[in-house]
């Protein structure tokens, strides 16, 4: 009876925040040591075979891109309106913001933790534990998606959250002269880990002087140092994505700071073409950023066949990227190109992408992974293997909605 409950008691939040990290570190260097995650490469095989697909909610129970849209951004075309119509708070030669409660992070937790942390500057008494039963009810869950943070905000607090993407250092530097701090995603690279990851900062300060953005890191500590340049060059992994909380009696103000990046569909065509300027001048493993940024903006904007295209030249360049450089974990934190390849009638590169980066990871959690394999089994035929991964994404994400509905569409009791 005893061991027959070992399994049960290992599971549980607190040993796993204790001891879950020993065992998964462990593990994933005996493997990681087997099959080095930075040798294998996913060569995109197919091409196009449908016309430009607009997906709609009916279309596909698919996941949402913010908390201001049901599924897809807005059509409309951005208008003079969304132009700042108040002056600009002017930005000071250095700011820090004070009233950020510091929290390190727990097993895989950057995400809630920096969200607590943000959350502390309005008062908030709460840590990160009650943010990740919410956006992670599985405690491996590697990655946590900006949208599922922004959610937490509209529905557990009084605050509200914009969340925009092409983002930049005088932006972030007009957000903390009016007294917000910033949440951003972020590439990084640790000290006691192999390879590069994705990770999650609040920035409360800069300093023109010396060119420097002071942030709260979770894993590093509090009122960490990192150059404008520097910060420019990680931020670009993550298509320059970033959050802000703010007050409700505060939107006008926020809708100001943004001007015509209030409006979503503005945002993403800026952002696209911002990663199209990047291309033509960097190199390498940036160069390969700034072709998934560009595919990422044009999934958003349901330019299936673009963002395609766009994510095809992405992964030609990885293998150029020198192993210790490539960011082999690209897959555990965006999900455009499951996108893309979908609704151009891939399907099996979206099986082979998704099987790649399943079968590369120390322990298969990513519920969006299996979600996407799901439906591109389904689509080539195998109703048996997409009921099985439906499966396998709500037992790593226990009430994962997309899944839940694919199933119920399929006649399959959850």
């Amino acid at each position: 009876m005893f061991l027959l409950e070992i399994p049960a008691v290992y599971n549980l939040p607190p040993v796993q925040e204790r001891l879950g990290w020993r065992v998964a570190e462990l593990f994933a260097r005996f493997k990681y040591g087997l099959s080095p995650p930075e040798q294998i490469v996913f060569i995109p095989e197919e091409e196009s075979r449908l016309p430009t697909q607009k997906a709609s909610p009916r279309s596909s129970p698919l996941f949402p891109f913010s908390v201001t849209t049901t599924q897809f951004p807005s059509t409309k075309q951005p208008t003079a309106s969304l132009t700042p119509t108040t002056t600009l708070t002017p930005t000071p030669k250095s700011i820090q913001l004070d009233g950020v409660r510091h929290e390190d992070q727990s097993w895989n937790n950057c995400g809630p933790a920096t969200l607590a942390m943000a959350l502390s500057y309005w008062g908030w008494e709460g840590d990160q534990h009650p943010i990740a039963a919410f956006v992670k009810p599985n405690p491996r869950d590697k990655n946590v998606m900006p949208y599922e943070m922004a959610a937490y905000i509209e529905e557990e607090t009084q605050l509200k959250v914009i969340h925009r993407v092409g983002g930049d250092i005088e932006l972030l530097k007009r957000f903390l002269a009016a007294g917000l701090p910033v949440i951003i995603e972020k590439g990084f690279v640790g000290r006691d880990f192999d390879g590069w990851m994705g990770h999650y900062v609040l920035v409360t300060g800069y300093n023109d002087s010396d060119q420097r953005f002071m942030l709260q890191d979770s894993y590093y500590g509090p009122d960490q140092i990192m150059g404008y340049q520097d910060l420019e060059s990680y931020w670009r992994a993550f298509n320059f994505t970033y959050l802000v909380i703010y007050s409700p009696e505060r939107r006008e103000e926020v809708m100001s700071i943004l001007g015509s990046h209030a409006d979503e569909e503005y945002n993403y065509r800026d952002a696209a073409q911002k990663a199209s300027d990047d291309i033509y001048i960097l190199t390498g493993r940036d160069q390969f950023f700034a072709w998934f940024n560009r595919g990422t903006n044009l999934m958003q904007l349901q330019d299936y066949a673009g963002a395609a295209a766009a994510y095809d030249d992405a992964f030609a360049l990885y293998p150029d990227i020198a192993k210790k450089e490539r960011p082999w974990r690209m897959m555990w934190y965006q999900t455009g190109p499951y996108w893309a390849y979908y609704y151009t009638g891939r399907y099996g590169d979206v099986l082979k992408l998704s099987t790649t980066t399943l079968d590369a990871m120390s322990e298969p959690v990513l519920e969006e992974s299996y979600y996407w394999r799901a439906l591109a089994r389904d689509a080539l035929g195998d109703t048996e293997g997409a009921i099985k991964d439906l499966r396998s994404a709500l037992k790593y994400h226990p009430g994962f909605e997309p899944a839940l509905t694919r199933l119920q569409q399929l006649g399959i009791t959850p």
